[in-house]
């Protein structure tokens, strides 16, 4: 019999540890807003790059989700030139 687990997100289930499941969920947030606002430009990819200081092909692996791509860092700073504001929460592990 197998014993069924039980995981907060997708990350905590597939990654080797709680420090990469946590950069990896904080990546793919950022990524989800980021487009968000992107979609609400409704400007073409080109134009919303140059807005995000980004090439059309960066753009578009971050709008079709290629978080292998993004450093946590990079994602940070282009949130912040789609005007977003990111906050952080810490606390300690369970």
């Amino acid at each position: 019999m197998t014993k069924e687990q039980r995981f907060a997100s997708v990350w905590d289930a597939i990654e080797t540890s709680p420090a990469e499941a946590a950069n990896m969920k904080a990546r793919s947030e950022l990524m989800v807003a980021i487009r968000k606002i992107v979609d609400d430009w409704k400007e073409t990819q080109a134009r919303s790059a140059k807005k995000l200081g980004l090439t059309q092909p960066r753009l578009n692996d971050l709008l079709h989700g290629r978080i292998d791509k993004f450093s946590l860092d990079a994602l940070m700073n282009v949130a912040a030139r789609a005007g977003l504001s990111v906050h952080v929460k810490i606390r300690r592990a369970a």
